[in-house]
């Protein structure tokens, strides 16, 4: 987990679009009757008309070319906080976003026809470093504009929904220090209503009956319903699932999330004991799902400061390049003996005929855990070690492989991945379902990967994401602050997600509770 902090809105400028609605189609093709088919009371097509309908094209998606879009200079915005008028090569831009939650930029637009729109942030870096900053609608977090380089760039937030009038946009320092040249506003393009067409095939062909017949059922309710998750290291009746059950009054969440971090050898040898093997055998036998991920302390030779902490970069110096590329034998062969000791605990639910859905190596790109601090090629090389060790020599067949890398440059690959899963910290009562980034994961592959969000902080309107088209397939809430600040009491906290939200997604007929599972047990497989 990341914790992201929350955000202010800020850009003014003044902008007018229209003609920006969706038209129909036209109808191509008509039914003809013969007289005798008339006679007879059936409609029958002639031989023509059943060429015509065969030649059909497929139907095409309407998309806006950025050409169409209105442009606007950031310079001719309202300044906020420590921002400032740069200019360079005779390029005017906005540069000072500095302040985390100051600095920043408020544009006013106007638009003249409800729909969706997307906004293209033209920035580079200001040192060449990667960057990334707050971007909102009215307030409402919408994502971030990230970007890397010295050369100007377009960075994207895409569908954004606005109705009729005039919007606030605004673009907010978070890691800060953009030069931003231009804003530009266009039409969203339709969305592939196949998108959510997943076929229930795992990449592992040995996969167990039970884990095929949970993949089936996340593929035929993917696009329809959301499955609801909280992390939860107490297990079934812990603190976070107890103050859910307390608060919505008696709903459980559909999935668990564990976490295989106290049974690490360096976490056990510092006197760690786990528990999590026997809370998601117990939580499967109730008739839920379990999902685990896995903050992985390095081996004690690496440890660098507190050794519960070394999964982050900064408490140990562990090279993971120099392992992977053969100059630290002793170092790979320690990870092996790690990757072994989680193995055990898979193999325990395994033969429980418990399926995992397994999210290993998460949240890569982001450099602050020690496997993603040597690059996406290194990383790449222990997540396909990872899945070799775990398949192919332990035999473990009870696993969905959930791929959290969180950028397109780290996907390992196809065969490696059954689900994409994306965690998102968008801040305080932030509801709206991070469209954006949910688009942009679907360019990941070009495969049909079902994408879920493997980890939240505050929950999302599940109106909101059924109206954007942004169905992520299940959420899974992280645990302590974002439910209970009292882990005694079961005191429910609204610091990130109010009450009433809470009780509207626990509640909302599209979302999936516990008590609203099917029997995956027997839940059927195509050709049953």
């Amino acid at each position: 987990m990341k914790k992201m902090c929350c955000i202010l809105p800020v850009l003014t400028l003044t902008l007018a679009l229209s003609g920006c609605g969706g038209t129909g189609g036209t109808e191509t093709g008509q039914t003809g009757e013969t007289e005798q088919a008339a006679e007879a009371g059936q409609t029958q097509m002639t031989e023509t008309e059943q060429s015509q309908e065969e030649q059909l094209p497929a139907v095409e998606l309407k998309t806006y070319s950025w050409d169409e879009a209105v442009l606007y200079e950031a310079e001719e915005g309202t300044l906020l906080g420590g921002t400032s008028v740069g200019t360079e090569n005779g390029v005017s831009y906005v540069e000072g976003f500095a302040k985390a939650g100051e600095d920043g930029l408020e544009l006013t637009i106007h638009i003249e026809e409800t729909g969706f729109y997307d906004l293209d942030f033209y920035i580079r870096s200001a040192d060449g470093g990667y960057k990334e900053n707050y971007v909102t609608v009215d307030g409402e977090s919408m994502g971030t504009a990230a970007v890397e380089g010295k050369e100007f760039t377009d960075s994207l937030i895409s569908r954004v929904y606005m109705e009729e009038g005039d919007h606030t946009v605004g673009i907010t320092a978070y890691w800060g220090w953009i030069r931003l040249d231009s804003v530009k506003v266009k039409p969203s393009d339709e969305l592939d209503p196949g998108r959510f067409d997943i076929e229930p095939v795992l990449v592992n062909p040995n996969a167990t009956e039970n884990t095929r017949r949970l993949m089936a059922y996340l593929c035929d309710i993917y696009g329809t319903d959301i499955l609801s998750g909280q992390y939860c290291d107490g297990g079934m009746y812990g603190a976070e699932n107890a103050t859910i059950w307390k608060t919505t009054g008696g709903k459980y969440p559909a999935m668990l999330g564990l976490d295989m971090t106290n049974y690490t050898p360096t976490s056990v040898a510092n006197g760690a004991q786990g528990y999590a093997t026997d809370y998601a055998l117990e939580y499967w036998e109730n008739g839920g799902i379990v999902t685990f991920c896995w903050h992985w302390t390095t081996p004690e030779k690496y440890i660098t400061g507190n050794w519960y902490s070394t999964f982050y970069k900064e408490h140990t110096n562990i090279d993971l390049a120099k392992i992977m590329n053969g100059q630290d034998q002793e170092g790979y062969d320690l990870l092996v003996r790690d990757i072994d000791a989680i193995a055990e605990q898979l193999l325990i639910l395994q033969e429980a005929d418990v399926p995992v859905l397994w999210r290993p190596l998460h949240e890569a790109s982001g450099g602050w855990f020690w496997w993603g601090n040597a690059g996406a090629d290194a990383y790449k090389q222990l997540y396909i070690l990872m899945y070799d060790r775990l398949v192919n020599y332990h035999g473990l067949n009870n696993l969905i492989w959930i791929w959290n890398g969180q950028d397109k440059d780290w996907y390992p690959g196809d065969e490696y991945v059954d689900i994409i899963g994306e965690d998102i910290y968008p801040g305080e009562h932030v509801y709206t379902p991070q469209t954006s980034k949910y688009l942009e994961v679907l360019d990941y592959t070009d495969a049909k990967k079902m994408i879920i969000l493997s980890e939240n902080g505050c929950l999302f309107d599940p109106d909101l994401a059924i109206r954007d088209g942004s169905m992520w397939g299940s959420f899974c809430t992280w645990g302590g602050e974002f439910v209970t600040k009292n882990k005694k009491l079961y005191t429910y906290s609204d610091q990130y997600t109010e009450e009433e939200m809470l009780n509207k997604v626990y509640e909302h007929e599209h979302v999936i509770t516990r008590d609203e599972l099917p029997d995956i047990k027997n839940y059927p497989l195509d050709g049953e």
